[in-house]
């Protein structure tokens, strides 16, 4: 995925969850960061930054905060903040992985599944829908959730960065729609894709310290047959790359 024009600067601080202040080229710019979760081990005063300059001239803020550089102990790692970057990450993957998908016949996005597990006609959407043949050209259908994972603790991508009550409810209603699937015989599936917003953590995990019923509602779709996949990608002074 792309970016438009990119420039780097340095963080200042951050007064609320969509704004921050940060010094471009030696001044000081009030910019919209394009991701409302905490991120406080990440933002930190004098970080180096990368904004993407907004083409729009009537907006009140003219950048985008999308990047940030995380220094470890003998080198450093740039991560990508930008929340929407992970479904766009994830379309190219769903199109290219060749081993999970070997031919991608239809593909829709913010797909919309009714909920037949509860009394109340309540739905559920889901980031993708996608039809696909497999190598023996049987046509096969996946429900797909995507997680940005923006938190790295040693060497490990960790998910959630905060409880998340959202993420353990699609968890939780994917592994049930799996469930009714093997039941029914059916060649759907689900399953949970995980983008690593960064390049050099060499495994992913659930952060069962800071959320453990996700972690249980995660073994427990795994458990029951929900695909579980994680990629990293690598933030460059454009976009990213799988």
């Amino acid at each position: 995925m792309k970016y438009n024009q990119v420039v780097e600067g340095h963080f200042i601080s951050r007064p609320n969850r969509f704004i921050a202040h940060v010094e471009i080229d030696g001044k000081e710019e009030v910019v919209h960061v394009k991701n409302t979760g905490r991120c406080k081990e990440l933002l930190l005063p004098n970080a180096r930054v990368w904004l993407e300059k907004s083409e729009n001239p009537n907006r009140k803020t003219g950048y985008d905060l999308i990047a940030v550089e995380k220094k470890l102990s003998h080198n450093s790692i740039l991560i990508n903040m930008d929340s929407q970057a992970p479904n766009k990450v994830a379309q190219e993957w769903i199109l290219n992985a060749k081993e999970v998908f070997p031919k991608v016949t239809y593909l829709k996005s913010e797909y919309t599944q009714k909920d037949t597990f509860s009394s109340h006609e309540e739905k559920s959407r889901f980031d993708f829908y996608i039809e696909y043949e497999d190598i023996s050209g049987v046509t096969k259908t996946m429900l797909l959730e995507v997680k940005g994972v923006t938190l790295e603790e040693e060497g490990i991508a960790l998910f959630p960065d905060a409880p998340t009550e959202r993420g353990l409810r699609h968890v939780t209603h994917l592994t049930q729609i799996q469930k009714e699937n093997i039941v029914q015989n059916r060649n759907n599936e689900c399953g949970i894709l995980f983008v690593i917003q960064m390049k050099g953590p060499t495994s992913f995990s659930p952060n069962t310290k800071t959320h453990p019923s996700f972690t249980k509602a995660l073994s427990e779709a795994k458990k029951e047959g929900v695909g579980l996949f994680a990629i990293d990608n690598a933030f460059v002074n454009d976009g990213c790359v799988l």
